[in-house]
């Protein structure tokens, strides 16, 4: 089949969809003729090839150690689709291998909305989602998530793009910017979170700006911005040398989630004829920190029945 699209512009944005994991599938900024996300050039072959591209992900994104947690007392298997022991961004049909419904659609904006039923991928509680896109003013793409539940639950939802700003095919002249993330989530063999640390002599310190990349070695982890949801603000910058774009980050969420791609490799073209291989984009990701749901100590991500779960995170372009 051919998914269907719906394009929003305005403000020197233009910005298609797919329904599909509510996927932003390209971003185009005026007088910058690239493509700023990394995206597939045929919509079908999302589901098997695009490791996230575009996608809202949830209810829980980023990694459940074990594949489960307690909550309230009682214990809640989720799936391992992660090595087989771990869920990532919540399970092997999980919000961003969902259709969504495009429920409003004007010029510059449009809404999805989606529902997940109570035990789906393990989770409590039934759980309805909105993901609303506005081109809006000086360049910035904002994207509003609201969710709400029937019963006690974890919800942790993130924006998935894998973000390219120049026509280089990598990211060795792109810098990332995160003057606040003074520390970061340290983490296992396999990507479960183990302790909090200083970014103080580590290559998780991006304080001072440098390329995001994690060397011989897959950067896949939380910078720690706050110690819980707060209002929006300003958190990081990434900048390409080669084409003068830079993209301004603000969010509300207590983490930012950096990952440089280093494992992705696409079979299938994608836009603009570009390869997704390895290291081709990094997916910046604001939410709740890793395994949330199993470290009292971390931000919480849980959602009770009458609280409203909202997030903003907004993406804001320049050139020059």
């Amino acid at each position: 089949m051919t998914r269907p699209t719906w394009t929003i512009a305005g403000h020197g944005l233009t910005a298609t969809f797919t329904d599909l994991g509510a996927i932003l599938h390209d971003l185009r900024l005026d007088g910058h003729d690239a493509p700023l996300v990394l995206g597939l050039a045929d919509l079908d072959h999302y589901p098997e090839h695009s490791s996230y591209m575009g996608a809202t992900a949830g209810r829980c994104i980023n990694r459940i150690g074990g594949a489960s947690f307690v909550l309230d007392g009682r214990r809640h298997d989720t799936d391992p689709n992660f090595l087989g022991r771990h869920t990532l961004h919540g399970g092997s049909a999980g919000l961003g291998k969902r259709v969504w419904e495009a429920t409003e659609v004007s010029a510059n904006a449009i809404t999805f909305a989606v529902e997940q039923a109570d035990g789906d991928m393990g989770f409590p509680g039934a759980l309805r989602v909105t993901a609303r896109f506005d081109c809006a003013p000086d360049a910035t793409l904002r994207v509003t998530y609201r969710a709400e539940t029937d019963a006690p639950t974890i919800c942790n939802v993130g924006h998935h793009t894998y973000w390219c700003l120049d026509e280089t095919g990598g990211l060795d002249d792109h810098v990332l910017t995160v003057p606040g993330a003074d520390r970061y989530v340290a983490v296992d063999d396999d990507l479960i979170p183990t302790e909090v640390r200083s970014v103080d002599g580590t290559p998780f310190d991006f304080r001072a700006g440098r390329v995001p990349v994690g060397g011989g070695d897959v950067l896949d982890h939380n910078l720690c911005l706050s110690d819980g949801r707060v209002p929006w603000r300003d958190v990081a910058t990434l900048h390409s040398r080669a084409s003068g774009v830079t993209m301004r980050l603000g969010t509300t969420e207590p983490g930012l989630q950096v990952y440089d791609g280093a494992k992705l490799k696409s079979p299938v073209p994608g836009l603009a004829g570009r390869p997704n291989g390895s290291r081709s984009g990094v997916a910046l990701e604001p939410q709740a920190w890793p395994d949330a749901p199993n470290r009292p100590d971390f931000p919480s991500a849980v959602l009770r029945p009458g609280d409203a779960y909202e997030q903003v995170t907004t993406f804001q372009f320049s050139k020059g």
